[in-house]
């Protein structure tokens, strides 16, 4: 049986392609001890104002070449501001009723320790709302001997199974390497991520918004289903 392992960064309140790809694994690992990078998914997401697009964003303290599992808040207060922020532009919305006690509670109840265990304790729970099961792990916590690059995931993936197959987004097709994948063993595929439409309440549809958006629209049984099924995997 084949054992399938996807890696991604732990961004904040991620989109529906970032749940797909759990939702497509056996296991998935956080990259929690690469390099944070400013001004990316990993503190800040887009959500949905009435004129369109906005970034619902973590201010963060953090020095050059700061691993994401050592970036902290730069204030505590932030998930109150992001609850009144999502609270304004989405209480109008047919599953605000349902859905907001459980996202209130979710950002009211992050651990402040630091941005990696933020963001990875806002998905897996997020994930078990919506049944979507997979095992999680940290590459913090996987000790693959300082290898760095392509060489550094065909290690972590080795480390959960050594026939294991890696999921990798069509976006790392300019620079990862297949080959090296298939030469220690491993299986290697692409997931494409086909963008699900739902109804917004607007003319036109904004892809690629925080989970937030789906789940304070449609709920969370509809958006489990827009995950499992908008996929094509190659």
């Amino acid at each position: 049986m084949e054992t399938t392992v996807a890696i991604h960064q732990p961004n904040y309140l991620p989109w529906l392609g970032y749940f797909h790809k759990i939702a497509a694994a056996d296991a998935f690992i956080f990259l929690d001890d690469a390099q944070y990078s400013k001004n990316s998914y990993i503190n800040r997401v887009k959500i949905l104002g009435p004129n369109g697009p906005g970034w619902l964003t973590i201010p963060v303290s953090y020095s050059f070449g700061d691993g994401i599992h050592t970036v902290r808040p730069a204030v505590s207060d932030w998930p109150n501001s992001h609850l009144d922020s999502l609270r304004n532009l989405y209480s109008h919305t047919p599953a605000f009723r349902a859905v907001w006690p459980k996202l209130k509670d979710l950002l009211l109840g992050v651990p402040q320790a630091n941005l990696a265990a933020i963001n990875r304790y806002l998905v897996e729970n997020l994930c078990r709302e919506m049944n979507l099961r997979c095992r999680f792990l940290a590459s913090s916590d996987m000790d693959v001997g300082g290898k760095r690059r392509d060489d550094r995931l065909v290690s972590l993936v080795a480390t959960i199974h050594p026939t294991a197959t890696y999921l990798s987004g069509k976006g790392a097709a300019d620079y990862q390497d297949p080959e090296k994948y298939r030469k220690a063993g491993l299986g290697f595929r692409y997931v494409n991520f086909l963008h699900p439409r739902y109804d917004q309440g607007r003319a036109t549809f904004e892809a690629g918004l925080s989970i937030v958006d789906p789940l304070l629209r449609i709920g969370l049984s509809a958006t489990a289903e827009l995950i499992s099924k908008s996929v094509v995997a190659a």
